[in-house]
This record gives structure tokens, C-alpha cells and sequence, in this order.
């Protein structure tokens, strides 16, 4: 298929599945090339950021061989030769290829299909459109340059978009998943398996949708493929959760007739982990139907409600907390009652009514202290965190809570709730009327903590200090407070603590220690991957990976994290506030490529942001990245005026380091 903006480009390039080219009308015939060199600068061009490399960038890679001076001849000949191909033969080949200094570049408006797949992967998966997300499927028609799939140029990138696209397949099999349109997910997945027999959350999403189906001998089949693909190439068997799911479907413990609801309610936990509350609302309204007792669907409509809130309309998640509520009663549930009521706080929380949400929450907590178990306590003190929040008494709210949970707050099943305060505790950093206050804030926490022997609200009270300290630019200071934290939460043995190693690696980049900086992000992301704060985490672990590379000065790097949190984003959701960050690096990391299209995106999306989010801080980074989007469109005196704006509203939030970091900017912008 061909797209518009191919048909209308006056070149247009296909890398995927082979290399083509059409100049105007004219497909560039393949005899036409000759010898392979010319061929070669054209795809690289192609394949770079932007469209450009330095002339070194090309000889390096086609003649590292030979000595400069006569690689730089080749070199020549090899372009004049690409030249006189793309435009037939013709006087305007230089056109085709421009040089400008020591930079060769295509012209503007060429149409390569990397590009287009890439643009339209970011666009489905900021949008969760299905219909985006086939669009943009359609456009990876096959392996990147299959005839130079062992070049060095090719390695690096044929590795990116294959996990890209295999990442995309199992996005877009789970958005069709919770539509019950069962054969396309099944098909979408198989080419995941296809493409890496060693996938395993392709093979185990294609075990649970055959299944689902009534497939269950060939659900069976793929876990044995998938052991034995494990067994042979890496040496390890299944994990925990697919070994789980073969022993169902093998015990039949769900039955083979159609999609039962406790399958539906699974598929619907999966969309709400990542953020997909219209998802997971078809797919717990699937349960529902397939589901005739009254225990099961109370929490059923529970859950509906709770899907419901992820959506820009929360009103209705009345109907399904009031629907929860019928069914209690004739079925008594102490556990799940804590959760509607916990659940109905936060809903009048979202539809403006935070008093009322108050008594909902405090009949939540008297409810869960009663019972006693961990996770009761842990659904009511996050009810109350949030409510505390939406009240603006957020402060106030923990330090009660630290008096009440004391020791207890150390339980493993309790990690959550302080992941809710490190969320919350970054709208305090950033905002003009509350980050002035921070800091002693955090020792006053510290304080009570150590009082009350609460070893997690200790961490979390040094983790907030050391992002403090750290936005003031005291970094050794903020690296013992920020060690302090991941101290304990190691000495705790929980699942959390991913914000403290992702506050290091930020520092550590600061003072350009890359090494120790990759370090921290990675055991950062380490915890991310089962943290229940993974929406909170990647965006942010992402954005520092980013900002590393910036400082390392490999901005093509820094593009490939942003376009793995984008793909993380997908998975387990996003903040919008935890990411803040993610946008300014990402438009500094387009422009540096060239990319000004992308640069402009991420640069209005920032912009949304500082929007919803009220304040200096998030001001400064839409700034910043608004004058990222205007150097990579050309106009330096905009960028200039726009990264002087970002320098003076980080200033003003007190957030010295990112003001530092922006007038460096400005001196370099301003260097020749």
C-alpha cells in the first residue's frame, strides 16, 4: 500500500523489505546502480537522523581501510555516482545529494518508510487508536536492508525496529484482545513468535487468546515451542506467570467453552495496568456478562468503575459503584467493601466533591484497621493519600498516617502506598506555591519516621530530600540522601525504590559520570519491570537515560530511549507529571538529529503539560522544549528567546540545576 505523503514526496526510498527508490515518476532501476558504494551513501543517508551524516561518518563505514585521503576520493566518486542515478543522468544530480560543508544530506521532503513507520508508531501509541496502530504495522513491510543485514551500519538499526515492531504487534493484540476480536489478536501474535521465537510475552499472550478461543491443544503447542526456543538459545526456562497459565489450560481449570469471565477480568487487569481504562472496561464488561454470581460481580463492577476513572469521563463509575454496592449486600464482603469504598472516594475525588470523598475514605480506613490485613490497609491509606492530595492537606495526611502505621508501614504489602506519596511528592517538587517547602518537609518526615521506627517512610523522606537538594544543584549532598534511600528500601527487600536510583542516575549525569549514571538507571528499571509504581517510573527512567546521552553528546542514542518510553507507555501506562521530563529531552534529542517534525510533537506535548500542570517548572521545560522545535525548524533567534524563558522560569522554581544546564545552552546556541 502506498501512503499520500509517499505518493506527493518528490523522492521517496524503501529500506524495509528491500531497497527502492522513486525519484519523481522514475523508479531508480536496479541495474542502474552499478557498483554497491554509491548504492550504500544513498541508504545511510536514508537511515540517518534527519536525512544527513558528516562526510567522516560515511568513510569510517564504507572505507575504514584506507587511508583518509584516498577514502575521501572514493567518497567523492561514490556521491557524484549516486548523483547522476537518482536524477537520471541529468545536470541537476547535485539536488540530490547536498553538501553543505562537511555535511551530506537528502533533500528536504524525501519520504524513507523508517521514518513513516516510526511517526506513526509514536502517533498510535499516543493516541491507543487501533486503526493507528494497523496503519502503522502495515508501513514495517519486512526486514530492514535484507541485503546488507550484516553490515555494521544495519546491525544497530535492524535491532531497534525489530523490537519496535514486535513491541507494536503485542500493544496492538492486546488493544484488539479486549474488543474479544480474537482471531486478529491470535494473528498479530503468532508473527510476534514468528519474528523472535524467544518473545515470551507474545508466546504468552498467544497461549491465553487461543485458549480464550477453545484452542487449547494449540495453546499448549506454542508453551512447548516456547520451552524448548528458551531451552536451546538462552538457557532458561519459562517464567513463573507462563508456567502458570500452561498448568491452567493443561488442567483445564477454566473451562473450554468461549471466554470465561475470570479470563475476561484478566485481559481487563492487563489494560488497566496499562492505562487503557475504555479497554479494560469492554473486557470486564465481557466478565460480567459471563458471570452469574453475585461475589464476583461485585468486584467485577468494582473494577469497571475503578476502569472507568482512567478515562476522561468519570461520572459513570457511579452506575458500576453503585451496581458493586447492590451485590454486597446480598453477598457480604469485608475486603472488597473496603475497595468499593476506597474506589467511590476516588471517584468523587475525579468529580469534584473531595469532602464528601473524606468520609468514603475515613470509613475506608476504620473498615481495613479492623480487619487487619495488609492489603485492606494498603487500599485505604492509598485512598487516603490521594484524597489528602485532591484537598490540598497531602502533607499533613502522611504525617498522620506515618503516626498510625508506624512500624506496620514497613510491609512489603504496604510498598504501594509510598509509591503514591513519591508521585504526589513530585507535583510538590514542581509547583511554585508548595516546592519552596520541600526540603523541610522531608527532614520533618524524617523525623517523625525515626521516631515511629518506619523504616519505608524513612526512605521515602530521603528520597524526597535528595530530589530537593538535588533541583538546587547540591549534588553531594543529594547523592547521600538519594544512597540513604536506596539503602533502605534494599535493606527492606521490597519491589520499590525505583525512584531514589533514578534520582542517582540524574545526578550522575549531572556531574557527567556516565558509567555510574547507566548503573543507577538500570537498577531503576530493573525495579520498574515488576514495581507496582511502573507507570510513574519508565517515563522518568527514560527521560534521565536520554538526558545521559545528551550530556555524552550522542543524541541518536537519546532518541532510541524516548522511543522506548514510548513503547514502555504503551505497556504499563503513563503520568503525565513523572514524565515531564521526557518531552524537552526529546525535542532536544529530535532537533540535535535533525528531525524537526518529531522535535515539534514531543515540544506540544510539553506544552499540554505545562498547561494541566500549573507552574514555573513545568513552564521551563515547555520552553525548552519549544525552543528545541524552533532551532530544528531554523529560527535561532526564537530558540534563543525561548531557552532564555526556560532558564528564567527553572530560576524561579529554584531548580538550579536545570536552569545551570539551560544558560550552557544558550552559550552554545550563541557559539559559531
Amino acid at each position: 500500500m502506498t501512503s499520500g505523503s509517499e505518493q506527493l514526496a518528490p523522492m521517496a526510498i524503501q529500506l524495509l523489505g528491500g531497497f527502492r527508490v522513486r525519484v519523481g515518476e522514475r523508479i531508480v532501476d536496479e541495474v542502474e546502480w552499478g557498483r554497491r558504494k554509491p548504492k550504500a551513501v544513498v541508504k545511510m543517508l536514508a537511515l540517518a537522523s534527519g536525512h544527513r551524516l558528516h562526510r567522516d561518518q560515511l568513510i569510517d563505514a564504507l572505507w575504514p581501510e584506507l587511508d583518509p585521503p584516498l577514502a575521501a576520493s572514493n567518497l567523492r566518486k561514490a556521491v557524484h555516482r549516486a548523483r547522476a542515478e537518482l536524477s537520471g543522468g541529468l545536470d541537476q544530480g547535485s539536488a540530490s545529494i547536498i553538501s553543505q560543508g562537511e555535511l551530506l544530506s537528502l533533500p528536504p521532503g524525501t519520504w524513507v518508510d523508517v521514518d513513516a513507520f516510526e511517526r506513526a508508531a509514536s502517533e498510535a501509541r499516543a493516541t491507543t487508536d487501533i486503526d493507528a496502530y494497523r496503519r502503522a504495522i502495515a508501513l514495517c513491510r519486512g526486514e530492514l536492508l535484507p541485503e546488507d543485514r550484516y553490515e555494521e551500519w544495519v546491525i544497530r538499526r535492524h535491532a531497534e525496529l525489530q523490537a519496535d515492531a514486535l513491541a507494536m504487534l503485542v500493544e496492538l493484540a492486546a488493544l484488539v484482545e479486549a474488543r474479544c476480536e480474537l482471531v486478529e489478536a491470535a494473528g498479530l501474535l503468532r508473527r510476534a513468535v514468528a519474528m523472535d521465537a524467544v518473545h515470551e510475552e507474545a508466546a504468552h499472550g498467544l497461549m491465553r487468546v487461543l485458549a480464550a478461543s477453545g484452542q487449547r491443544s494449540e495453546a499448549l503447542s506454542v508453551y512447548e515451542t516456547l520451552r524448548e526456543a528458551l531451552a536451546t538459545e538462552i538457557g532458561v526456562d519459562p517464567g513463573i506467570e507462563t508456567v502458570e497459565l500452561y498448568e491452567e489450560i493443561y488442567s483445564r481449570t477454566e473451562g473450554t467453552q468461549g471466554h470465561t469471565a475470570k479470563r475476561w477480568e484478566r485481559i481487563g487487569d492487563l489494560r488497566m495496568m496499562a492505562g487503557d481504562g475504555t479497554g479494560a472496561l469492554s473486557a470486564l464488561c465481557s466478565a460480567l456478562v459471563s458471570n452469574d454470581s453475585d461475589a464476583e460481580r461485585s468486584r467485577l463492577e468494582r473494577k469497571s468503575a475503578q476502569a472507568v476513572l482512567l478515562t476522561p469521563t468519570p461520572g459513570p463509575a457511579g452506575e458500576h459503584l453503585d451496581a458493586a454496592e447492590s451485590f454486597l449486600a446480598r453477598w457480604p464482603d469485608d475486603s472488597e467493601r473496603v475497595r468499593v469504598l476506597a474506589t467511590r472516594a476516588n471517584w468523587l475525588c475525579q468529580t469534584g466533591a473531595p469532602d464528601a470523598a473524606v468520609v468514603e475514605a475515613e470509613a475506608c480506613r476504620g473498615l481495613a484497621e479492623r480487619l487487619g490485613g495488609a492489603d485492606d490497609l494498603a487500599a485505604a491509606y492509598e485512598t487516603i493519600a490521594i484524597v489528602c492530595h485532591y484537598r490540598g492537606a497531602w502533607r499533613e495526611g502522611l504525617l498522620l498516617e506515618i503516626d498510625r502505621l508506624g512500624t506496620s508501614a514497613d510491609d512489603a504489602q504496604l510498598a504501594r502506598v509510598f509509591d503514591i506519596h513519591h508521585c504526589i511528592g513530585q507535583y510538590h517538587l514542581y509547583s511554585d506555591d508548595l516546592s519552596s517547602g520541600v526540603e523541610d518537609y522531608a527532614r520533618h518526615v524524617l523525623e517523625v519516621a525515626g521516631r515511629q521506627s518506619a523504616r519505608r517512610a524513612e526512605a521515602f523522606a530521603w528520597c524526597l530530600l535528595g530530589e530537593a537538594l538535588m533541583l538546587r544543584n547540591r549534588l553531594n549532598e543529594a547523592e547521600a540522601c538519594l544512597t540513604r534511600s536506596t539503602d533502605i528500601h534494599t535493606e527492606l527487600g521490597s519491589r520499590s525504590g525505583g525512584l531514589p536510583w533514578q534520582r542517582l542516575a540524574e545526578v550522575a549525569a549531572s556531574r557527567g559520570d556516565f558509567d555510574r549514571a547507566h548503573d543507577a538507571a538500570t537498577r531503576g528499571m530493573a525495579i520498574a519491570t515488576t514495581s507496582p509504581m511502573a507507570r510513574h517510573l519508565w517515563g522518568r527512567l527514560y527521560a534521565t537515560l536520554a538526558y545521559l546521552e545528551l550530556e555524552r553528546g550522542d543524541p541518536e542514542a537519546a532518541v532510541l530511549a524516548i522511543k522506548n518510553a514510548e513503547a514502555a507507555a504503551a505497556r504499563y501506562g503513563d503520568c503525565p507529571t513523572c514524565s515531564g521530563l521526557l518531552h524537552p529531552m526529546a525535542a532536544e534529542a529530535y532537533a540535535s538529529c535533525g528531525n524537526a517534525e518529531a522535535a515539534a510533537r514531543h515540544a506540544r506535548t510539553a506544552i499540554n503539560t505545562a498547561e494541566a500542570f500549573k507552574g514555573s517548572a513545568w513552564s521551563a521545560m515547555a520552553a525548552s522544549a519549544m525552543s528545541d522545535a524552533s532551532r530544528a525548524a531554523g529560527d535561532v533567534g526564537a530558540a534563543r528567546r525561548q531557552l532564555e524563558e526556560a532558564a528564567v522560569l527553572y530560576e524561579r522554581a529554584s531548580h538550579e540545576l536545570w536552569a545551570g544546564r539551560a544558560r550552557r545552552r544558550l552559550v552554545a546556541l550563541d557559539a559559531p
